[in-house]
């Protein structure tokens, strides 16, 4: 008989790594067991029924849950303790999928980057994220979510991209980044040896209008500035300024790309992206701040009622539409000039949504303008509307929507910690102006927004309430009753009597206020104690209109908050009497998105609500669904902790809080009394008593005008969980390192 193999000895490097190994399974596996075992408290069932793997991702089971951390610790110690490759006897390919998906990720995206942002050439620089005042074209967010069921006679176009940036006519900077071809010699990527920037008129679908050639149509070209030869030997600059001697048209699209040489001379081109020019000063503007009549009275200093009561009566919040007639369309347009391109120009207090013709021009989230003193600056967004305003499929009138929310503009009158009172305030209200732009060049300014004009009408519409924290209440059978409100199939003759109803158009009146710019400073530094109030040099208005004045509008200088990231939940438990709890497994910012809406709501056991899924008593006989977000769980009940929103300083205690005494909210004015004396982070859908409410809730999607920093949600009351439910994450739209 032979004499066995000796045993290998292990050295202290692979007992060290195996020890390492270990010592993640325990931590891993120590992990999944707490969660269980807490998670299990909360509700008596974990829903992980067969057919919810392929709705949510995860089965959320604590078996499955197990199984697959095991595995996947047991591959992190092999892949350690074998210098990074995997033992003969593992799958070959497994080991290449794991080691593409976790180590070579980033560079498997900017090879996809790499092959969308530039045209093929041998040149062994590439040039990738063209940008214009540090701004980029967007042409899909990364989580946007599906497109919901479109109004019957909604515009089969499409948005050309989700965000478009806007520049001034005379701040224009070019700038971009740049990478070396894969397999490129070391030498010739080394340097950039020249570039150059060509930038044309977009001319939009037209081709034969004479600027899709690099000859035709271009408006600067830089030709190749040459930055290292036998006379020059210098870096690439940061940034490249539009000439000063060209001028730049409002209203007008460019496109444009660059091209760069290596140290070899051999070229790559970047592909063409644009940006769109706006109007720089007041005089730009053909259209004014136009508002709900009902909305800009309770602003007048004779209007009777405090702070909340004049709230409310600005509720339900606004919606605005415009038209824009086939005959006006036809009066700009002529066989020998055609329409190339059309810029439409919008800006909204607090925060806005625009379509054309029906259909969303832009996923943009709860904050739209960005948040700035609004009595100084407020930004604008520009749209590229062109593709619904050519084509057979396009003849006719057209009208653009505006759906506003009350964002940092007319939140709830609440304080605490925070001190909302001191941010300019004032009623709903929007701006906009469509730029038409023909072969020829020449730009024609429609529809602009305007008072007791024809053109434009609002009317009350399926936003009940909407407050950037606390969360929005929708009246899904106001939704349903209003569908195509803004398209032209349902656009009407404006009543001339006003009424808060819903659904009742009458025109709008311009934005008016008796408080200066100065009167408002010197208030400001007076309340901060940096101006005493004998040294005012403007006496406090007493009559008139009370609104803040509305700052100079800019085009936005950030880019926008978008849904950056579609999460579908890691588990969803059933807590029992129609509530769910929803884990998304992190914090993040945003809110929940129903694909296919929500269920039909069911009444809990004794008509008994659980904790704060109530509703007020004067909506005692609607039917509604309540959804409640919170980042943590509360230890001893499992509920979702409500104990702090955005810093407001209003909670009922809980863990590691002091709490407050009875009745310590009850002088705050306009506190949510279906919030349990908690500020609450809660979005409700609504269906008032006397609607039908079969099918309704089928509408329901998404709150648009609020923003939850949530890991946890939890919907109340339906005898089922919604099917295909994602949280949509919002947050600038800039590429994370």
């Amino acid at each position: 008989m032979p004499p066995l193999p000796p045993i290998p000895r292990l050295g202290r490097r692979t007992l060290l790594l195996y020890g390492l190994g270990i010592a993640i399974i325990l931590f891993s596996l120590g992990n999944i067991i707490w969660s269980t075992i807490h998670l299990n408290r909360i509700g008596s069932n974990s829903w992980s029924a067969a057919n919810s793997k392929a709705q949510f991702i995860s089965e959320g089971s604590f078996s499955n849950s197990l199984r697959h951390s095991a595995i996947e610790a047991v591959n992190i110690v092999k892949f350690v303790a074998y210098g990074g490759m995997f033992p003969e006897n593992h799958d070959n390919e497994n080991a290449n999928a794991i080691i593409d998906d976790r180590i070579d990720s980033k560079s498997k995206d900017a090879r996809q980057e790499e092959s969308v942002n530039h045209t093929d050439e041998s040149g062994s620089i590439i040039p990738f994220e063209l940008s214009v005042n540090h701004l980029k074209l967007i042409t899909h967010a990364p989580g946007k979510p599906p497109t919901p069921p479109l109004p019957p006679h909604a515009s089969s176009s499409v948005p050309s991209e989700d965000f478009l940036p806007v520049v001034r006519p005379n701040e224009v900077t070019f700038r971009w980044r740049h990478r070396p071809r894969v397999g490129s010699p070391a030498a010739d990527a080394a340097r950039v040896k020249a570039y150059r920037i060509i930038a044309r008129r977009f001319v939009g679908w037209c081709e034969n209008c004479g600027s899709k050639g690099d000859g035709d149509g271009v408006l600067w070209d830089s030709d190749k500035v040459v930055l290292i030869d036998n006379e020059h030997d210098n870096d690439l600059p940061t940034s490249i300024r539009w000439p000063a001697e060209t001028a730049l048209d409002i209203g007008h699209m460019i496109e444009w790309r660059v091209t760069l040489w290596d140290m070899a001379d051999q070229t790559s081109t970047s592909s063409w992206t644009k940006f769109a020019v706006g109007p720089e000063k007041e005089d730009d503007w053909k259209g004014e701040w136009i508002v709900h009549a009902i909305d800009m009275a309770t602003f007048h200093f004779d209007r009777k009622g405090d702070a909340c009561e004049k709230w409310y009566m600005r509720h339900p919040l606004p919606l605005f539409r415009g038209l824009l007639p086939y005959q006006s369309l036809q009066s700009f347009l002529h066989d020998d000039d055609p329409l190339v391109s059309a810029l439409l120009v919008v800006s909204g207090l607090g925060s806005f949504r625009a379509t054309f013709d029906g259909v969303p021009l832009s996923p943009s989230g709860p904050v739209d303008p960005p948040f700035t003193d609004y009595s100084q600056r407020v930004s604008y967004r520009g749209f590229d509307v062109t593709n619904f305003l050519v084509g057979d499929d396009n003849v006719g009138s057209h009208v653009v929507g505006i759906t506003v929310g009350s964002g940092w503009w007319d939140h709830r009158p609440v304080t605490g910690m925070a001190k909302p009172e001191l941010l300019a305030n004032g009623p709903l209200t929007v701006i906009a102006q469509l730029y038409l732009t023909t072969a020829s060049g020449k730009v024609h300014i429609t529809m602009p927004t305007k008072g007791s004009t024809a053109t434009w009408q609002v009317s009350r519409g399926h936003i009940k309430e909407s407050d950037l924290f606390t969360g929005e209440m929708i009246d899904l059978s106001t939704l349903t009753e209003m569908e195509g409100w803004d398209t032209s199939s349902k656009w009407s003759i404006a009543e001339t009597k006003l009424s808060p109803s819903q659904n009742h158009w009458s025109l709008p009146v311009s934005y008016i206020t008796n408080i200066t710019q100065r009167e408002r400073r010197e208030k400001l530094s007076v309340m901060a104690n940096a101006l005493d109030k004998s040294e005012m040099t403007t006496r406090t208005t007493r009559s008139g209109y009370l609104a803040s004045p509305i700052g100079q509008l800019f085009p936005s200088e950030i880019p926008p908050i978008l849904p950056m990231e579609r999460i579908a939940p890691d588990e969803i438990h059933d807590l029992g009497s129609g509530r769910w709890l929803l884990d998304f497994g992190r914090a993040f910012s945003g809110m929940l998105h129903f694909d296919k809406g929500l269920p039909q709501p069911i009444i809990p056991h004794n008509n008994t609500y659980p904790r704060a899924h109530g509703f007020r008593k004067e909506f005692d006989n609607d039917s509604f669904i309540t959804i409640v977000y919170g980042e943590s769980l509360e230890l001893t009940t499992g509920d979702i902790n409500r104990v702090l929103v955005a810093g407001l300083g209003l909670h009922d205690g809980g863990p590691r809080h002091k709490s407050k005494p009875e009745g310590f909210t009850d002088y705050k004015p306009c506190f949510p009394d279906d919030h349990d004396k908690i500020l609450t982070q809660k979005d409700i859908y609504v269906v008032p008593k006397n609607a039908e409410v079969t099918e309704l809730y089928s509408k329901a999607r998404q709150s648009h005008f609020t923003t939850h920093a949530f890991r946890f949600a939890e919907i109340c009351c339906t005898s089922e969980p919604p099917t295909n439910v994602h949280a949509l994450m919002y947050r600038t739209a800039m590429q994370e390192w």
